[in-house]
C-alpha cells in the first residue's frame, strides 16, 4: 500500500511541476521591444488615451513579445517631476521633450508609467522587470514610478512587485520601483 501512495505522490508531483514549467516557460524566451502602437481598446487602465498621445512628446509604448505574440504593455512618459493627474503627465512631459533639445535628446529623468496590462498571466510581472533592467542601464533616467489608479488591484500589484507608495492623490496613486 505504501508503494502505491509513494508512486502516486511521485506522479502528483511529476504533473505539477510539468504545468509550472509550461506556464512559465514563454517568460525565458520573452524580450522587451518599442511599439509603434497597440490596441487601446484592451488597455484596462486609461482606454481613453489615443495612440498619438502615447507616442507624442517623448511618451513610448513598450510591449513584451515571445513567438511573435505582444504578451504584456506598458506605457511610459519622460518627466522631471512626478505628475499626480494625467493632464500634469501631458503638460510634465511635453515640458521635459522641449527641454531635452538641450540635452542631447534625453527626455527626463523619471519614467512615469501610466498604464500597463498583460494578455498572458506572468507578463505583467514580467514587463515590470524588463522595463527595471533597461531603465537601470540608461544613462539618464534615475527613477521609475507609476501613475496609478485609485483601485486596490493597482495598489497590490505593485506593492507585491517590490514597488513603494509615494503618496495617494485625489484621482490617482504614485509607486515607485528603487532603481
Amino acid at each position: 500500500m505504501n508503494t502505491i501512495k509513494r508512486k502516486i505522490n511521485i506522479f502528483k508531483k511529476r504533473n505539477i511541476d510539468k504545468k509550472i514549467d509550461s506556464f512559465f516557460s514563454w517568460v525565458k524566451g520573452a524580450e522587451l521591444i518599442e511599439l509603434k502602437s497597440c490596441n487601446i481598446a484592451d488597455d484596462p487602465v486609461r482606454p481613453e488615451l489615443d495612440v498619438i498621445f502615447r507616442r507624442s512628446y517623448g511618451r513610448k509604448i513598450f510591449g513584451v513579445k515571445y513567438n511573435k505574440e505582444i504578451c504584456a504593455i506598458m506605457c511610459f512618459g519622460f518627466t522631471d517631476e512626478i505628475p499626480k493627474t494625467v493632464k500634469e503627465l501631458d503638460l510634465m512631459t511635453r515640458d521635459a521633450y522641449l527641454k531635452s533639445a538641450q540635452r542631447d535628446q534625453n527626455i527626463g529623468q523619471i519614467a512615469i508609467a501610466y498604464t500597463i496590462w498583460s494578455k498572458k498571466r506572468g507578463g505583467g510581472k514580467l514587463i515590470v522587470k524588463e522595463v527595471f533592467k533597461m531603465i537601470k542601464k540608461s544613462n539618464h533616467l534615475n527613477r521609475l514610478i507609476t501613475l496609478s489608479p485609485l483601485t486596490e488591484m493597482a495598489r497590490n500589484f505593485h506593492l507585491n512587485n517590490g514597488a513603494i507608495e509615494l503618496q495617494v492623490n485625489e484621482e490617482t496613486q504614485n509607486f515607485e520601483y528603487k532603481i
